[in-house]
């Protein structure tokens, strides 16, 4: 048989086997391919995401106002003012977040836990069920919690009425109506992960566990927890970033000694329109948020939840 120049083997250097013409073509179409599925997302994540940050960062460095102008002379006044003008607020949103995230947790799993295994043919109905009020917009949801916790609303106003509650007493305007409206709004991005990550669990691990004349305690503290941890991790992580820079809840809410962050990054971007503190404080709270998320990621070991360890 005849081998033409083209098809002639490369030769290789010392110690390396050598790549046929051919194998190689289709390497290099291969990798072509892989770049080209990855334009698109590279592209998004550039405009939408690396550009509006390098953005921010050019702002909070720029002095100036609306009428003049914006004009970058690196300066880091902003970001010391911003934590020091505004911790209390920055302490409160972390305060919520945190509270929503375990209440969310607290609420979601079981609810998760009973629709993945005893939901039966009826799920995608339960899922549904839980869902369904979220169709609704988030402002027109959080007004209506106004009027359900008003201090003579259509919840307290009866119990008040036959004096089973006395007259003082009033949630709304407090903490704790901010936490009740934030764990509200976060529920479904909590509860769909965990319901994923136990309708991944291989029954025979149940099964085998009770086998072992294990309780149903010990199953799920042993067994089902472990395994959920995935589902667990992305709800919380999800919640948490969500609700610490949700300021919606807390201007309908909340009151006086409850301001957030985010009600803070709006009236300076939209009312005062000072866009250099603005983005210093959205810097500020996204470098801690991220700072936090390192942490919580590295004390659960999301190299194993990532890639299914125990599994």
């Amino acid at each position: 048989m005849t081998i033409t120049a083209a098809e002639t083997p490369v030769p290789a250097a010392a110690g390396r086997t050598p790549v046929h013409p051919a194998v190689r073509r289709r390497m290099l179409k291969k990798r072509f391919t892989l770049v080209g599925l990855l334009i698109p997302g590279g592209a998004w994540l550039a405009l939408f995401f690396v550009a509006p940050i390098l953005t921010l960062v050019i702002l909070s460095l720029s002095t100036g106002n609306v009428g003049l102008g914006w004009h970058l002379t690196y300066t880091w006044t902003n970001f010391s003012q911003s934590i020091t003008s505004y911790k209390p607020e920055f302490l409160h949103s972390f305060e919520f977040g945190t509270a929503a995230t375990v209440v969310a947790l607290l609420v979601s799993y079981p609810a998760a836990y009973w629709i993945a295994f005893y939901g039966g043919q009826k799920k995608t109905t339960y899922l549904l069920i839980v869902l369904l009020p979220f169709y609704v917009s988030q402002l027109i949801r959080t007004i209506s919690w106004q009027f359900i916790l008003a201090d003579q609303g259509i919840f307290f106003g009866p119990l008040k009425a036959l004096h089973l509650m006395p007259q003082n007493f009033h949630i709304l305007a407090t903490p704790w109506a901010v936490i009740g409206g934030l764990t509200y709004a976060q529920i479904p991005y909590m509860l769909l992960p965990i319901f994923a990550a136990l309708e991944r669990i291989d029954r025979s691990f149940i099964e085998a566990s009770k086998d072992l004349y294990a309780t149903k305690w010990e199953t799920v503290r042993r067994v089902v927890l472990p395994l959920s941890t995935p589902g667990i991790f992305a709800g919380v992580l999800l919640v948490f970033i969500s609700a610490t820079g949700d300021y919606v809840n807390e201007v309908i809410l909340g009151g006086t000694g409850t301001g957030v962050i985010g009600n803070i990054i709006n009236s300076q971007f939209f009312v005062n329109m000072n866009y250099p503190f603005a983005a210093a404080l959205s810097l500020v709270l996204m470098v801690a948020l991220l700072i936090i998320v390192i942490v919580y990621s590295k004390s659960l070991g999301t190299e194993d939840l990532m890639g299914g360890g125990t599994y």
